[in-house]
């Protein structure tokens, strides 16, 4: 290969690099989950099992009703502005759950009672 060729395809490797090490660095603050806490969810029983069971688990994940909303995902950065929004009706509770957990966010460690 030309000098000019193995420079270019050794630049386009590092800029792929380079954007998939920043893809998995990318820390999100905190995680609303937005949507009507009946109507179209109860036609979603993972979702809302995973709503109404597994989120409050979840350090800086909240749940807020709007009604008559779709169940979403919405991440925000430290300064409160929204980086990523994802629909979570064709998920299972599970994906839900895997997801989560792909951005980063972890279960709180259940407090044992003290005696």
């Amino acid at each position: 290969m030309a000098p000019s060729t193995v420079t270019f395809i050794s630049l386009l490797l590092f800029v792929v690099t380079l954007a998939a090490v920043s893809a998995e660095t990318k820390k999100y603050a905190f995680a609303k989950i937005k949507s009507c806490s009946g109507c179209s969810l109860n036609r979603l029983p993972d979702v809302k099992q995973f709503i109404f069971q597994d989120v409050p688990q979840y350090k800086n994940v909240e749940f807020k009703h709007i009604q008559g909303a779709n169940p979403e995902l919405i991440l925000y950065d430290e300064n409160e502005e929204e980086m990523e929004r994802l629909n979570l009706s064709s998920l299972t509770r599970q994906e839900c759950n895997d997801l989560l957990v792909s951005k980063g966010f972890t279960k709180s460690t259940p407090q044992k009672d003290e005696i």
